[in-house]
């Protein structure tokens, strides 16, 4: 399928988790949820976030991104009406790559759903009957070793750290990136740093 082309909206269905678009009645949720420090902290969502943020997110960017073919957003639920517990991307596809983004609710951490959700993403990505894509990068802050740990578990290589390689809201900070190719066995690979598995508190 050509990146350059619409992307027909698609719900990713596994075991625990659902994927489905975000829409309107999820903009009160996703405003709520983007206020807690964690997602605040390691996140480049505005701060403070307001509704009218999170009213253009899914009005603006989620619809754009599908329709231009540049960005694949989902909601994460735990059933198929359920309420939204998170949010999983796929951004800037194009030239056969696509950057992968998520974050979830406090009270959804360490119940695997994440890592779920990333299979689902990443299963779609490089399905050459949808996305096709050969390669799927990850982007961290340094200290996230919580987003670093889903990523190390759905098999992205460890690439490095780019000084100063992330933007947050006006100022530079630097950042951790894997990647993970098609051909790649999706299971955890060695070559992770130490400070990859040790999470600080935000600060």
């Amino acid at each position: 399928m050509s990146t350059a082309a619409p992307l027909e909206p698609v719900v990713l269905t596994g075991s625990s988790v659902v994927l489905s678009i975000p829409g309107e009645r999820d903009i009160d949720r996703i405003a709520e949820l983007c206020r807690e420090e964690a997602i605040s902290t390691w996140t480049t969502v505005p701060e403070p976030y307001t509704r009218a943020d999170a009213e253009s997110f899914v009005m603006g960017m989620v619809t754009r991104g599908w329709a231009q073919g540049t960005g694949c957003t989902w909601a994460i639920r735990r059933e198929a009406r359920g309420t939204l517990v998170g949010m999983i991307g796929l951004d800037g596809i194009g030239d056969g790559e696509a950057e992968l983004g998520f974050w979830l609710a406090p009270d959804a951490r360490g119940l695997g759903l994440m890592s779920q959700a990333v299979s689902l993403v990443i299963d779609f990505a490089f399905e050459p009957a949808a996305l096709g894509l050969q390669r799927v990068v990850w982007h961290a802050f340094t200290g996230n070793a919580a987003s670093a740990s889903v990523a190390r578990r759905a098999g992205f290589r460890f690439e490095g750290t780019r000084r100063l390689g992330g933007s947050q809201r006006g100022r530079r900070l630097d950042d951790w990136q894997a990647a993970l190719l098609a051909t790649d066995a999706r299971e955890p690979a060695a070559g992770w740093p130490e400070p990859t598995f040790v999470q600080r508190s935000p600060a």
